[in-house]
């Protein structure tokens, strides 16, 4: 995906539901996280964005935040389940999905079976994962909650929500990436407080699975690591139970989807839902990413009213539009007041930024920008890969007023005339290293 997408909203019973729909594929996906989530923080992980835009490269992908976590409405008491599978119709009614493949994880495995018993006519398969069931030890042998996995995860939030102490039960692969471990605190935080995350996890104990299984019409595929906390056998209960239903079983100790073996997970998906494996060969070349983002744009707004920041906005993207034709670039995405375009010469895109940032200035606007050179994939008309996260990431912590790039865009435009000032070794969110960045100083000469 080249930039994170627009957040917006769905209504369902009073209560906004945030979603977003990334890609245009013919078929649709509902992706529905597991327990608590938070739609934007989920992009700033490199391995979280890397599973969405795979998903999201065999279809049109749409996912949400379920009330009571990230940035849908906080509520008051616990939904039942039947209340928070009603914003999978909300949110595919607002995407304008008639039928879509519903994919569930964990208790989203739950709403996404509570939705295809209710609406069957909507759901074209079901993609299920990491259902914390057990087969009870009684007459008839149902399948009810797993008391050890709520435990264990109950536990973890008593024991410090916040601190990335969930990870160590939800993918214990990463328990000593500190990279990923403090991604998964602001994760935590910024999904739920510890009462909500306390009271979703405890809700769990009333799913009922058995009449769900059996009341499934759509195709499904049961997905399970072999090594994580979920039971192995009644996973395959579960499989056995829902009418044609297939089990894909592989190796890892991971609950989290997308950590551990993400490609030949998601091959398991792409199989069952296109019957073709592995990820597309989509056209790979080098590349040289900058975004910009104007500075101050809210205040900008307030100030001068909507009319009037509209007609600025609009004099702000043709000045922009003019100068990636003048230096053969080529607008990728703009989102918002910001522009992602690319460039097969760094020199030009430095010299682009520049001049954007000198340009714009004549109409009272400041931007910053950021560059990085690396190898992405053409997507139609999108453009995607690590090299775009880490053009965005560089873009967000520049100051007013600097282009900010890359030592790898440095080291390419040697000899160019442009000078740069060192501006230390960052950590950008979500991107894994240290990366030394440089500010454009003085860009000599044209085109």
């Amino acid at each position: 995906m080249s930039t994170v997408p627009e957040t917006k909203f769905a209504r369902c019973d009073g209560i906004d539901i945030a979603y977003q729909v990334i890609g245009d594929g013919s078929l649709d996906i509902v992706y529905i996280p597991a327990f608590v989530s938070h739609l934007e923080v989920m992009w700033e992980l490199a391995e979280f964005a890397a599973f969405l835009d795979r998903l999201a490269g065999f279809g049109r992908l749409i996912t949400f935040d379920k009330r009571g976590t990230g940035l849908s409405d906080r509520l008051h008491g616990t939904p039942t389940l039947e209340e928070r599978s009603q914003d999978v119709g909300a949110v595919m009614d607002a995407a304008g999905s008639e039928r879509a493949v519903i994919a569930g994880w964990g208790d989203g495995a739950a709403l996404a079976l509570t939705f295809a018993a209710a609406h069957p006519n909507r759901v074209h398969a079901l993609v299920l994962g990491s259902l914390g069931v057990k087969v009870a030890e009684e007459p008839g042998r149902p399948l009810v909650p797993d008391p050890a996995v709520v435990k264990a995860m109950t536990d973890a939030i008593e024991s410090g929500w916040g601190q990335a102490i969930f990870a160590e039960v939800m993918a214990p692969s990463m328990a000593g990436d500190q990279r990923f471990l403090a991604w998964y605190r602001r994760w935590e935080r910024l999904s739920a407080t510890p009462n909500a995350a306390a009271s979703l996890c405890r809700c769990m104990l009333e799913f009922d699975a058995d009449p769900l299984l059996t009341a499934v019409q759509a195709p499904a595929l049961v997905l399970n690591r072999t090594g994580s906390l979920f039971d192995r056998a009644a996973v395959r209960e579960v499989a056995a139970r829902i009418p044609g239903a297939k089990l894909a079983e592989l190796p890892g100790i991971d609950a989290t989807p997308f950590v551990g073996n993400i490609d030949e997970y998601v091959d398991e998906i792409q199989q069952f839902l296109t019957g073709s494996r592995g990820a597309p060969d989509f056209e790979r070349n080098l590349a040289t990413v900058m975004f910009t983002d104007i500075v101050g744009s809210t205040q900008h707004a307030e100030r001068l009213g909507d009319r009037q920041w509209r007609y600025l906005l609009d004099e702000h993207h043709a000045h922009v539009r003019r100068l990636l034709d003048g230096y053969h670039g080529t607008e990728i995405d703009t989102a918002g007041d910001g522009f992602f375009a690319t460039f097969e010469s760094p020199a030009r895109a430095i010299r682009c930024a520049c001049a954007i940032r000198d340009t714009v200035r004549e109409i009272g606007l400041e931007i910053r920008a950021g560059l990085h050179t690396g190898e992405v994939e053409q997507h139609g008309a999108s453009v995607v890969g690590l090299a775009v996260h880490v053009g965005a990431r560089v873009a967000a912590v520049a100051q007013p007023g600097q282009v900010l790039v890359t030592s790898t865009v440095k080291t390419l435009v040697l000899g160019s005339g442009i000078s740069f000032a060192d501006r230390g070794v960052r950590v950008l969110r979500g991107i894994p290293g240290r990366w030394r960045l440089f500010s454009v100083e003085a860009p000599r000469g044209s085109h």
